[in-house]
């Protein structure tokens, strides 16, 4: 599986560039927005493990990004850790209302943070005894630790880029994807690739889910999305 991909929230850009420096070197890959429109819209490209959020933020600060991030049906689960200067018990009060995971007080021990990551991601990844990388749908069970899929407790049988391919899909479940989007999830923006591959691929998963195949909808002019059943009718 890729390193565990963070959104880093953060305007001061040297604090950001620190940031991220050593959590590449701990095994994370990162995004950086400096505001919460563009970290909205960073949310909607890619699918994230932890979001480290700062509060003094230009535009909506940072309790308002958490409070939206929360009320999100796509990305009110995503692990949210605030590093931030306010230091006060009523703000730490406030963010954990919110719903955050973890609050860390500027200045901070690089190593303390790569930590405090790393155990909200350990207890995330189990909810009430499940790993949070399973993902279900109906039958089709994913779990990305083991690498497996079953259907209805038939196991599939699929390649790299069909598994890799399904759990971006599942990942964003209602939510269409562009061709381009799936070609950076799944094959990390190779240029050399043409979003076409991604039909091919397409055809063959659903070959291989059976009816749960026809869950994968065409979104016409843009790509796909997976589709739970009632969630609205083919885009195309």
């Amino acid at each position: 599986m890729s390193d565990p991909l963070i959104l880093v929230v953060e305007d001061d850009r040297n604090l950001a560039k620190l940031v991220g420096y050593n959590l590449e070197k701990a095994g994370y890959k990162c995004q950086f927005s400096e505001n919460g429109e563009d970290a909205f819209e960073q949310l909607s490209m890619r699918s994230f493990e932890l979001i480290l959020l700062d509060i003094m933020l230009p535009g909506i600060d940072g309790f308002d990004v958490c409070r939206k991030i929360r009320q999100h049906q796509i990305y009110k689960d995503i692990p949210i850790i605030m590093l931030t200067a306010k230091g006060e018990e009523i703000d730490k009060i406030l963010g954990f209302e919110l719903g955050i995971d973890d609050y860390v007080v500027k200045p901070f021990s690089p190593r303390e943070l790569t930590l405090r990551i790393r155990a909200v991601l350990k207890r995330d990844r189990r909810q009430g005894g499940v790993f949070r990388d399973a993902l279900r749908s109906g039958g089709l069970d994913v779990d990305i630790s083991r690498h497996a899929v079953t259907l209805d407790g038939r196991e599939l049988v699929l390649t790299l880029m069909e598994f890799k391919l399904l759990v971006a899909l599942l990942k964003r479940k209602g939510q269409a994807q562009s061709r381009e989007m799936l070609l950076s999830d799944v094959w990390d923006v190779d240029r050399t690739i043409n979003t076409r591959t991604i039909d091919t691929h397409v055809t063959r998963l659903r070959e291989k889910l059976g009816t749960v195949g026809a869950k994968i909808k065409t979104v016409r002019g843009l790509g796909y999305k997976f589709e739970e059943d009632g969630d609205g009718a083919d885009a195309g």
